[in-house]
């Protein structure tokens, strides 16, 4: 997505023989776009996956890998979702967190090794107040019309990563919400 801002600036040019100042106005173009990708958290992007997606942009895959690297070493291990704001050939980089990134870090599990430990299974528990936290943070993404919703949405997560929460099964719980036994806050 490219997007252009046109602003207009203005030049005064100050004529030192004759002392006459002349005011022209010149549009200055502003170009931003936008790269939303995965990545591995905490680790330097390959510039061969970065280089199609950046190098038409004008910006250096190795430099942009490094700042993805450091934006992103709260998430060591994790996948992750950036999103790169570029203007005026200036990278910005962004988390967009995802409820099964969130969920993983709320399990404290070690940093593993991938390219040696295939296969892990996330037996953790969490509690249903992390839970609530997180689907606070995955409000805004959420097309639920409450939080219960959400709450629920994150549990299906939970039930498909295979952590349990307060010691039930996510199912169990979305159950209980869904009878009024267990109480979610309006927001």
């Amino acid at each position: 997505m490219l997007v252009m801002h046109y602003f207009k600036a203005a030049i005064c040019i100050f004529d030192t023989f004759t002392n006459i100042s002349s005011f022209a106005l010149y549009p200055i173009i502003i170009y931003s776009s936008l790269v939303i990708m995965r990545t591995v958290g905490g680790e330097v992007a390959p510039a061969s996956s970065l280089a199609p997606k950046i190098g038409p942009l004008g910006l250096s895959p190795k430099k942009v890998g490094e700042d993805i690297q450091k934006a992103t070493m709260d998430w060591k291990g994790l996948n992750v979702t950036v999103k790169l704001t570029v203007v005026n050939r200036q990278a910005s980089v962004s988390m967009i967190p995802s409820s099964s990134s969130l969920i993983m870090k709320a399990l404290n599990e070690p940093v593993r090794d991938r390219k040696k430990v295939k296969n892990v299974v996330h037996n953790g528990n969490i509690t249903l107040d992390q839970v609530i936290e997180i689907a606070r943070q995955m409000r805004e993404r959420s097309m639920a019309k409450k939080l219960a919703g959400t709450v629920k949405e994150i549990l299906g997560t939970c039930n498909s990563i295979g952590c349990t929460v307060n010691g039930e099964s996510p199912r169990d719980v979305q159950a209980g919400i869904d009878d009024g036994e267990v109480e979610i806050p309006d927001e």
